[in-house]
């Protein structure tokens, strides 16, 4: 037995890196049985047959997992968004960032393509958050080497919608990469998948994933959170939360919420508040037994 990570997975294969080597390896047919699927981003432990083939026998414990993007052990989650085409809808950034920080993951708001143009809504809607925003331009490198920093020593992850230029952006940081990119549809206004698969690079001194992109209906397929843990994953309401008329305010058409007082006050911005208000109603539709 060996133990390495995955670095890549592709139509059923999986490829761990040990030491200098990386190793094709499918996985045991118990995890397929028990409903578990390696990740990129696991640490695991395998071995060979007398061929020489690789098999996953294992998985050690995860810090923590996404199912959108794929991924395990994840240091920062970089949500990758755009303000020209595919301008991107601030919910999809919203279940993003929430369900990093119910993961206990680092959050980085990209908004790239700000040689196309950023009428600076983005940046607005998350000034009250304290989450770092970036503006890059994959063309012009701007804000590159700043995301760089922020890439270097850590494992990182690339999450957003199709087009908004994540495989772009990880050429722009390292450019022997040659990661195959798209153009965005001008009929449907949203990006070609070009990255079909889950995939770590190393860059910048890091390591960083390139992922699929996603769509808005993608979003409602990703697990949903608790509704009583989901405020709790909007760090800007902190300040209030405690402070509503009823301990157990859910801050929806409660009297006396402190939460909605301060969306009407302007200290947290009703686009936030909107995604709270829409990703509560898709966790009330679960109960806490089919979440956990």
């Amino acid at each position: 037995m060996a133990e390495g990570v995955i670095i890549k997975a592709l139509s059923g294969f999986y490829y761990v890196r040990c030491g200098d080597e990386t190793v094709e390896c499918r996985a045991r047919g118990r995890f397929r049985r028990e409903g578990e699927s390696p990740l990129v981003g696991d640490r695991v432990v395998f071995s060979r047959d007398a061929q020489g083939k690789g098999r996953v026998d294992g998985i050690l414990p995860r810090r923590n997992s996404f199912v959108r993007p794929a991924v395990a052990n994840i240091d920062l989650l970089i949500a990758v968004a755009s303000e020209v085409e595919p301008v991107t809808d601030p919910f999809l950034i919203d279940r993003v960032t929430s369900t990093a920080e119910y993961a206990g993951c680092e959050v980085l708001i990209c908004v790239n393509k700000s040689d196309a143009g950023s009428s600076g809504r983005l940046r607005d809607i998350y000034a009250a958050t304290p989450y770092k925003l970036i503006e890059t331009s994959a063309v012009t490198g701007e804000g590159i080497a700043e995301l760089a920093e922020c890439i270097s020593g850590r494992v990182c992850a690339f999450s957003g919608n199709s087009g908004v230029g994540k495989s772009s952006l990880l050429n722009a940081l390292e450019p022997s990469l040659g990661l195959r990119t798209g153009e965005v549809s001008e009929k449907l206004g949203r990006g070609r998948h070009t990255t079909r698969h889950v995939e770590i690079f190393p860059v910048a001194g890091g390591f960083c994933a390139d992922t699929p992109g996603f769509a808005s209906f993608d979003v409602e397929q990703m697990p949903p959170i608790p509704k009583d843990e989901l405020q709790g994953t909007f760090p800007e309401f902190a300040g209030f939360v405690g402070r509503c008329r009823f301990d157990d305010c859910a801050h929806l058409r409660e009297p006396g919420c402190a939460v909605r007082e301060a969306v009407s006050e302007g200290k947290i911005s009703p686009s936030r508040y909107k995604s709270y208000e829409r990703l509560y109603e898709i966790s009330a539709r679960y109960k806490d037994w089919e979440i956990k």
